[in-house]
This record gives C-alpha cells, structure tokens and sequence, in this order.
C-alpha cells in the first residue's frame, strides 16, 4: 500500500479563525486534486501561536455540530486531514489538540502532553496538559500523533511505537533559534536529527509539519519533512515560506527494514515495565527520607 502526504506548512492568523478554516479548506482541496490521500497541517494551524488572553475566545470541539469542525469534517469525506485547535474539554480546560478526521468522522484527538514554559515558551499559564498517549487505526493503518515539545521527550514516541504506530504524524510551532554552520537554523538541523533518529531507532514513517511565519516576535521556519523506516529523507519542504508539499510514503518498506533490522520483534517490553516500576518505587521511598 501507498500513502501520499501533503505537509501544509502555513502561516496563520493569530486569533482569526474564520480566515485561517478558509486557507485550511483552500488547501485540502488542493491536495485532494493533486492526489493526496492524508493532509497535515501543523500545530495550532486553526488559530495561532501566541494566543495567551485570547485562548478562550478561540476554543473549538471537535465534533460535527462545532461551526469550525462541521465544514472540516465534511472535505474529509474527500481524503483524510490532521488539523491543530485549541481544544476547550467539558470542564472548561483548554487544550492544545490536534484532531484526525477522515470519512466524516473524528478518528481521534491528541492533546498535547508536554507544554513548555521556559525561554520562549509560555504554554503552561494558558493550557491544561493531555494525559494520554494512543495510536489508533486509520484506512491507511495505525497511526500515532504528537505536537511539539511532545517529541523531544523519548517517552511519547516510544508509547506509540509499542501500541502500534507505524506512521509518526508530528505537527509544530518551532520558532527559529540559533546560528549553524549549515544553511538551515540550528534548531531545524537539531529538529532534522532527532526525527531521522525516530525513524531510524522505531523502524517506523516520521512525517513532520512546521508553520511558517511571524507572530509576536518569533520567525517560524517551516520545512516540512518526512523520514522512511531506514532513516532516509524523503522530502523537505521550503524553509519560511508556505508550502503544500507531497510525499508518497510506500508502506511495504515497513516489512522491508524489519525484516532487516527486527527491532520492534526484540524490544523487552516487560524488562521496561520492571524497571520502571523499579525505578519509581525508589524514587517512592527516596522522597520521604
């Protein structure tokens, strides 16, 4: 089987949804015609980066009767599509959540686990944090979606994988910091490492979608990318500037490297279970002393 992937990096508008839905719809039908199956877009691709006050004010549900998600989940009739929202929960707890739709259905909802608040980051004082991390099944397979700072943990990649994920959805806002000796940004060459690790280490399909753009202050670098189980570049997209960037991913390469290279086959998944239990009953203990 083979699955084509368009990575939407795009600048938003911060605050505005209605604008931001319509370039969301201009472009899944542009990838329909253009032979997409699957359309990503990145995180917060409906509202903006730097919402702080106006979280509330632009919070979705996604389900069919929500004005933002109903025309959404009807162009996923026409090929599947991962969009980025600030989520608001029963409760009134506000998320930053990326929604799988395909068919006219919600399949799942990531909310984001890891929020940073240090440096540039803020997301702690306006979100709650997700406490789940699935895979779930897709027409394409199993599937597993993180946002941002959810995949430089290497604990979130690693649940999906053992639950089944063979395709890795990534999605950010990564702003641009530092200088490289290369052409790209030090933090799109660090971004660059650790997705070519994932793939390489989970024998798995890495594809991430960046925005592009500035809001507040901060310049955000795009290029888009998708990795194969072995590790290799598949595409990249441009750096700051939007794009809607195809890549065919041939999901038969998944039996080809592991037939290879079985490390899903020999991963211990009891010997981490122990050591971890392990692990957190002596910090258990240690704590009260």
């Amino acid at each position: 089987m083979k699955l084509t992937v368009a990575l939407a990096q795009i600048n938003t508008v911060l605050g505005n949804l209605q604008r931001n839905l319509e370039k969301h719809l201009a472009l899944i039908q542009e990838a329909h015609a253009r032979g997409a199956d699957l359309v990503v877009f990145p995180e917060l691709s409906l509202t903006g980066y730097v919402l702080q006050d106006l979280t509330p004010a632009v919070a979705c549900k996604p389900r069919g009767d929500d004005p933002v998600f109903q025309p959404l989940l009807a162009a996923s009739q026409k090929l599947d599509v991962v969009v980025s929202f600030v989520e608001e929960d029963v409760r009134n707890r506000f998320y930053i959540s990326a929604a799988y739709l395909s068919r006219g259905q919600v399949l799942h909802v990531h909310r984001k686990v890891y929020l940073p608040t240090y440096g540039l980051f803020d997301e702690g004082r306006f979100f709650a944090w997700g406490d789940t991390v699935q895979a779930f099944d897709t027409p394409y397979g199993r599937v597993g979606m993180l946002i941002c700072e959810d995949f430089w943990h290497a604990s979130p990649p690693y649940l999906l994988w053992l639950d089944g994920a063979d395709v890795f959805l990534f999605m950010s806002a990564s702003p641009g910091r530092g200088l490289s000796e290369r052409p790209e940004l030090a933090s799109a060459r660090w971004v660059n490492h650790i997705l070519r690790a994932y793939a390489s280490l989970y024998t798995s399909f890495v594809v991430h979608t960046n925005r592009v753009g500035f809001e507040d202050g901060l310049n955000f670098w795009g290029s888009a990318a998708a990795f194969d189980p072995n590790g290799d570049l598949l595409v990249e997209g441009p750096a700051f500037e939007e794009a809607l960037t195809l890549v065919e991913l041939d999901l038969n390469q998944l039996h080809r490297t592991r037939s290879r290279l079985p490390l899903l086959r020999d991963e211990r998944t009891a010997l981490v279970q122990r050591e971890l239990n392990r692990i957190l009953s002596d910090r258990s203990r240690n704590s009260g002393r």
